[in-house]
């Protein structure tokens, strides 16, 4: 057993997803589409008799956190350092499941795959209520396409081959357990329409227009988010909102050419990873 290990796991933004239940949380889950982010966060795990969670340094409750350390049978302290809001759809629950899996793993030396993390992972969040896909998403990096709901044993992932400058503006925050469990059929038929529109033509381009069609037909969208949406098209680019957060992304300058001072980060090659002991 090591004393501390660290991993990264990039930040996700959910432009469109369907809601699938099961009965193992380890299969239930979504199809959907998203990008993950240059901003992320980085989950440090100490071996610890007395299990807390922390997130920027305060004390958090995290059913998702603890759901993984149980499974692993370890007991830990687990904290998170990120610049990305919880609530406001950067799959931040999620990024501390699979970092607290991947780190925990490697100080406590239990020899599982990736894939058996991320499994765990994925689980712990559906349970918690926190997330359906973000998982296997920053799991994987890129521009993932969910073309199947799950963990990684079931879920069939592809993806859109390009990388772009993401800008980022947050209103505020949405609950994600509130959302998901008002969530009806009309989400989902949205969902799919989403993803069958971005597998007939895998570009950014599509994924933006999906993710906006997305937001308006499954009934997501608030007024504030529309009106920035629309400040972004009367500049010449497009927008669209974050799922599930008050919170619109770009591509490009999007938000900035439309007199916005947004974030601004990159979609992220690579799917989580340890970091090196002392990086």
């Amino acid at each position: 057993m090591t004393d501390v290990a660290t991993a990264f796991v990039p930040g996700h933004i959910t432009g469109f997803f369907t809601k699938d239940a099961d009965p193992d949380p380890t299969k239930a889950g979504s199809r959907g589409g998203g990008l993950t982010l240059s901003d992320g966060v980085t989950v440090t795990v100490h071996p610890s008799d007395h299990p807390e969670t922390y997130l920027g340094g305060d004390p958090v409750e995290m059913g998702a956190v603890d759901r993984v350390l149980d499974a692993l049978d370890v007991s830990a302290q687990v904290r998170g350092v990120t610049d990305l809001p919880l609530g406001s759809g950067f799959g931040v629950s999620g990024a501390m499941a699979l970092g607290t899996a991947l780190a925990a793993n490697a100080a406590f030396q239990r020899k599982l795959s990736e894939r058996e993390l991320t499994t765990i992972a994925h689980g712990a969040e559906v349970q918690a209520g926190t997330g359906l896909g973000d998982v296997v998403a920053q799991a994987r990096g890129g521009a993932p396409i969910r073309l199947e709901p799950g963990g990684p044993q079931d879920n069939e992932l592809d993806g859109i081959p390009a990388r772009s400058r993401v800008e980022y503006h947050v209103i505020g925050q949405l609950s994600t357990d509130d959302v998901l469990a008002d969530a009806g059929d009309q989400l989902t038929q949205a969902g799919t329409r989403a993803l069958s529109m971005v597998v007939g033509e895998p570009t950014l381009d599509t994924f933006m227009r999906a993710a906006r069609q997305f937001s308006r037909e499954a009934d997501l969208i608030t007024p504030e988010v529309r009106d920035v949406i629309l400040d972004v098209s009367d500049a010449g680019g497009t927008a669209a909102m974050a799922m599930l957060g008050q919170t619109v992304f770009a591509l490009g300058t999007g938000l900035s050419d439309a007199g916005y001072d947004p974030e601004v980060c990159q979609i992220h090659p690579c799917g989580a990873t340890l970091e090196e002991p002392g990086g």
